[in-house]
């Protein structure tokens, strides 16, 4: 390789998969394994991704689709991070809404934001379909509610969403009430949101890029040398991978590497109740409510209630956050009760996971600056699969050698604030 790009190390904090979450949700007890093999000698590859969770393997099927040679990389059981943890509500709703993202960055880039969300999940429910993943996913709508004793911020939410031509109703107490047996002062009732199992769909879209002729290894990246047509990527066990392209898919163990000073890091709990599919709210929508640390609730196949929040930015040490399980359990529970009275409570599962967000609850995807052939794929905040998928479609066509406005929106390097 030519000589004189700087030498980059891989510092990831000694972050073990084992401390991203704590507890077991209902999709990790009955997670399968995929199998991996350790490398033996030094490798060649069109695109190294480093990570296997599900922004991996979005990413690795984004990319063998493509016709690329592939190769990923994870120090761990693929999916048994991040991905573990997560509830896997497949909005397309953004963590800020319309209203806050405009306000920040004008209606026409907010708008921007929001239809290539919406646009992502249509994408990934096509592409599910297409590849025959059994993962459990279904078509849902999302209920967006109130969470004060007013729904005037959600009126004028709805009104700038029809500006945006985005899909949606207002329902008001009344209809909220009739509809969904949820007594809020109102909603937004959305539709082509998903659900799904999170394991079982990043295990079906590795094993379909494996199909295509990617390469799995057990291994761990612990430097780069961006040169000017590939990158080394140094192992810990001393290998090399020469790569024409490398994409970071590490989730919340985000490399030194990357210098990005809008996401931060907090934690999150969830329940998982019995099995009660008798006992469910109309089509089991998902839902969550108009607060900055929100309330989310979904249901399982099996009739299970899932139920998530009490976010901490404060709280994010694996052991402090494990040790509040218990009692991050019992408000859940009593939230639940509040929410939903008739449901059955007796909780089967409890977990916590770490996630970052951003300032503004768009990803971070795009170019590492000053790392040529390097890219990020984070899908930080409460759309992190939806995220992940957009950052597959829009990585893909960087390295096809295309180029989208989103690639600015999501840049690493953004302050979040209000352009001058």
């Amino acid at each position: 390789m030519p000589n004189g790009a700087p030498i980059t190390t891989f510092e990831s904090e000694n972050t073990e998969q084992a401390d991203l979450r704590g507890g077991r949700s209902p999709w990790f007890a009955r997670a399968e394994q995929r199998s991996r093999t350790d490398i033996t000698e030094n490798l060649k590859c069109d695109a190294l991704i480093v990570g296997g969770g599900i922004t991996g393997s979005l990413i690795a099927e984004q990319l063998t689709r493509q016709g690329l040679d592939v190769i990923i990389i994870d120090r761990e059981l693929p999916g048994r991070g991040s991905t573990a943890a997560s509830t896997s509500m497949l909005l397309w709703e953004i963590d800020r809404s319309l209203t806050q993202l405009a306000e920040t960055y004008g209606f026409e880039r907010a708008s921007r934001a929001y239809q290539a969300s919406l646009q992502a999940v249509r994408g990934l429910k096509s592409l599910v379909a297409e590849l025959g993943i059994v993962c459990d996913m279904r078509n849902k709508d999302s209920l967006y509610l109130a969470a004060g004793p007013t729904s005037k911020t959600l009126i004028a939410e709805h009104a700038l969403r029809r500006r945006a031509n985005l899909p949606g109703a207002f329902l008001d107490h009344a209809m909220l009430l009739e509809h969904f047996g949820i007594a809020r002062a109102g909603a937004i009732v959305s539709p082509d949101a998903a659900d799904a199992d999170p394991m079982q769909l990043a295990h079906g879209l590795l094993k379909m890029a494996v199909s295509r002729g990617a390469r799995l290894f057990e291994a761990e990246a612990n430097a780069f040398d961006a040169a000017s047509h590939s990158v080394g990527v140094q192992l810990v066990d001393g290998h090399q991978i020469e790569a024409r392209n490398v994409i970071l898919a590490t989730g919340y163990v985000m490399p030194k590497i990357v210098h990005s000073s809008i996401q931060t890091v907090s934690s999150s709990w969830a329940i998982a109740t019995a099995p009660q599919p008798d006992n469910i709210w109309n089509r089991g929508a998902l839902i969550w409510e108009d607060s900055k640390d929100y309330l989310y609730v979904r249901t399982t196949v099996s009739g299970r209630i899932i139920i998530g929040g009490e976010d901490s930015d404060e709280i994010i040490e694996p052991e402090a956050r494990d040790a509040l399980i218990p009692e991050k359990s019992r408000i859940l529970s009593e939230k639940l009760g509040a929410l939903w009275p008739r449901a059955n409570r007796e909780v089967a599962y409890r977990w916590a996971g770490t996630f970052d967000t951003t300032r503004d609850g768009l990803p971070l995807i795009g170019p590492v600056p000053a790392r040529k052939g390097i890219y990020a794929a984070y899908g930080y905040g409460g759309n992190g699969i939806t995220f992940s998928h957009l950052a597959a479609q829009l990585i893909g066509g960087l390295i096809a050698g295309e180029t989208s406005p989103l690639i600015d929106d999501f840049a690493l390097e953004r302050d979040g604030k209000a352009a001058a």
